[in-house]
Order: C-alpha cells, then sequence, then structure tokens
C-alpha cells in the first residue's frame, strides 16, 4: 500500500464523521476529491474499507484495522514532529563543544549549569583541547565551534572575545615574574595531555628550557595545595589562583609575557554554517550575532 499521512487523515476524517461529507469537510478538501482519493485507497487496499448505509458509512473490519494502525501512525508522525522542534529549539541532543583547560575550568561551568538546567533533554559533550588544536579542528569542519584563547592564530575562523584569561605564576614567596626568569625553578604541572599544560609546555620550550617539573597534579587545587607548600612555582588561570589564594596562602603575579596576557574566544568558521542549537548555545557564552 502506498498510503500517505494525507490519505490516513482523510480515512479517518470519514470514520471518525460517520459520512463522507463531513469527513471531506474536517479534511478541507472538496466532496468530489474526498471521493476519488477513498476510492484510490480502496483500490490499493483491495478491499472494501467502508460500507455506505443510507445515512452515512461504517468501517468493515478491514477497514477497522486500517483507523486503528492509522491513528498509531498519526500518534507517532505528531511526536516525531515534536521531538524535531525540540531539536531545532535547541532542547533537544548532543552538542558537541571544544574547549581548552581555562575555559572547561573557570569559563564554562557557571554559564552552562543553568542553561541546560532548563533543557533537560538536552547532552553537552566537552572535549578538551588546546587552542591550537581547537582552531584546527574547526577549520577543517570536524567540530561547529570551540572555546579557545586569543593567542592562537586562526585566519580562517571567526575569533569573538568573552572572557579575560590571563595567565599568572603562583609561588609560595615573592619572585621573579617572567617564564624565562623562572625557567630553572622547580615546578609542579598538571598531568601530561592537559591542553593548558601542554600549552605551557610549548613555551618553555621555545624560551630553551623545558619546565622542571616535580610533580604533576591531576587539579588545579591539589596544584594549588603543593605550590603553597613550596614543593615549586605553578602557572594557573588568573581566576584558578583567585578562587584558591585565600584558602592555601600562596602568593600570585601576573605574568610578564605576552602570551600569558590573554582572552577565552568563541571559536567558529560562520555563523549562518552553525546549528540553531549551537547558535543559542554561543549566544549564551557571549557571542554576538551577526546583523
Amino acid at each position: 500500500m502506498r498510503l500517505g499521512l494525507a490519505d490516513l487523515h482523510l480515512f479517518l476524517s470519514i470514520v471518525e464523521a460517520g459520512s463522507i461529507t463531513q469527513g471531506a469537510v474536517r479534511a478541507n478538501l472538496a466532496l468530489a476529491s474526498a471521493s476519488e482519493r477513498l476510492r484510490r485507497i480502496e483500490d490499493d487496499a483491495g478491499v472494501a474499507l467502508l460500507e455506505r448505509l443510507p445515512r452515512g458509512v461504517v468501517t468493515t473490519e478491514a477497514g477497522e484495522a486500517l483507523a486503528h494502525h492509522a491513528r498509531l501512525m498519526l500518534r507517532q508522525h505528531d511526536l516525531l514532529k515534536g521531538e524535531l522542534q525540540d531539536f531545532a529549539l535547541g532542547v533537544r541532543g548532543t552538542l558537541h563543544l571544544y574547549a581548552n583547560t581555562a575555559a572547561l575550568t573557570d569559563f564554562l561551568p557557571p554559564r552552562l549549569a543553568p542553561w541546560l538546567a532548563q533543557r533537560p533533554n538536552l547532552h553537552i559533550e566537552l572535549k578538551e583541547r588546546t587552542s591550537t588544536d581547537i582552531v584546527r579542528t574547526v577549520a577543517a569542519g570536524l567540530a561547529q565551534a570551540g572555546v579557545v584563547s586569543d593567542a592562537v592564530q586562526a585566519p580562517e575562523l571567526v575569533l569573538e572575545p568573552v572572557a579575560k584569561d590571563h595567565l599568572v605564576l603562583i609561588m609560595a614567596a615573592l619572585s621573579k615574574l617572567s617564564l624565562q626568569e623562572v625557567l630553572h625553578e622547580p615546578f609542579v604541572g598538571l598531568m601530561p595531555g592537559n591542553a593548558l599544560q601542554d600549552h605551557l609546555d610549548e613555551h618553555a620550550r621555545a624560551a630553551g628550557h623545558a619546565l622542571a617539573q616535580r610533580i604533576r597534579m591531576k587539579t588545579f587545587e591539589g596544584l594549588c595545595q603543593m605550590v603553597a607548600h613550596g614543593v615549586g612555582l605553578g602557572i594557573v588561570p588568573q581566576g584558578v589562583a583567585s578562587r584558591y589564594k585565600r584558602r592555601y596562602g600562596f602568593v600570585a603575579r601576573p605574568l610578564s609575557d605576552a602570551w600569558a596576557n590573554r582572552s577565552l574566544c568563541l571559536c567558529y568558521q560562520d555563523w549562518d554554517a552553525l546549528s540553531k542549537p549551537m547558535q543559542r548555545l554561543l549566544q549564551h557564552l557571549g557571542a554576538t550575532k551577526p546583523c
């Protein structure tokens, strides 16, 4: 059978009205058009679906079976429309967002929490990468958007600043403030593969000496505790230092290196190419919709 949704709707309209004439009215069809379509439905089924009576119609056994399944199919169609509308409105589905360490730690949690709480059927998969890796992924079309440092070069992409992300040097006592001047001091770092740690290691190598890591910690809080006890120096985002400085009593000073004075930016190729849910997410994170 080659029944369409319009055919099912017409058939149910006739069955529920008990009349071809009234069914045609409910389906917004002319009587002649409704009668012709009903004839094609019965021809296609190969069996009589309605019994014509002087005062209307009633379903045959086959017609009752068709009416039953038509109701199920139209109900499923309505549910599907509702779910697809939820996807279009950004309240259902999964969004993939790439972010550097600072964005994952400080910027995103307080902004995503209330937004996601209002969308219980929406999921966000956060993937931590260095800013360079994120730019490369977005430029290749393998991701819609990311949150990166403005220190990265991204000539093919839109970089929209949304937050400050200065890196600071933390220590148990005052010391020199540029990375070049403290390269030979012992450091407390983050685990290998951490996006921020990879970024710092690259700058240390560029300055001529790998960081002497005494220990690597899994979390920023663990790193701050180690620094406060004099184990070594550490480099963390300013927001992290502000959060733990009073608790652990270390000293924080801005790094004088230009690359450490940075901003977090939303990164994407073209606004109109983003899905509607991703546009809504980026607007919530501070993006300004292009005119």
